[in-house]
């Protein structure tokens, strides 16, 4: 099983372990993670017959005001803005993600907030046999879960769990 990262994360596949499927044909990636993870499985010439996404990174549906001023705050305290969105990617749960915790950039926050899915590329895996789960928290205060719900639906089996944050606790 291959897993990547969320951004501002590093060896966090083991929150998701109820869930993860860990064999050698997996592969499996959590927010911004989840992107690299459908690119990677989008250009991979080895067999790969599952396709897990974890709260995955979807902005398509915020405006390009929001996504500059996440850039600012940013910019301006990157600090702050981390511990903001560590309170962000937790709720509703207290868990303790610090020890999970590496320092992305500038660049990582703009390719992530700018990246748009692409339903084609979706169906292509499927037709190579891919078979693609999407899992995603009600409550989630990072993405909207029913615009990523929308979305993912047409190419995907869905994992919606009601009472969860980003982190699906």
């Amino acid at each position: 099983m291959k897993f990547f990262s969320g951004f501002c994360f590093d060896g966090e596949s083991e929150l998701f372990s109820e869930y993860i499927e860990y064999n050698d044909f997996c592969v499996a990636g959590f927010s911004y993670g989840a992107i690299k993870a459908f690119e990677y499985t989008s250009t991979c010439r080895d067999r790969i017959d599952k396709l897990q996404l974890f709260s995955p990174a979807f902005f398509q549906d915020k405006s390009d005001k929001f996504k500059r001023l996440q850039t600012i705050s940013f910019s301006k305290n990157q600090d702050k803005y981390i511990q903001n969105f560590f309170d962000k990617v937790k709720y509703p749960s207290n868990l303790n993600i610090e020890k999970y915790f590496k320092k992305s950039s500038l660049e990582d926050l703009k390719r992530l907030l700018n990246y748009e899915w692409d339903a084609k590329k979706l169906e292509k895996l499927i037709r190579q046999g891919v078979q693609i789960e999407v899992y995603l928290g009600g409550k989630d205060k990072i993405i909207n879960p029913n615009s990523t719900l929308e979305f993912f639906s047409p190419c995907a089996n869905i994992y919606f769990i009601k009472n969860t944050g980003h982190l699906l606790s």
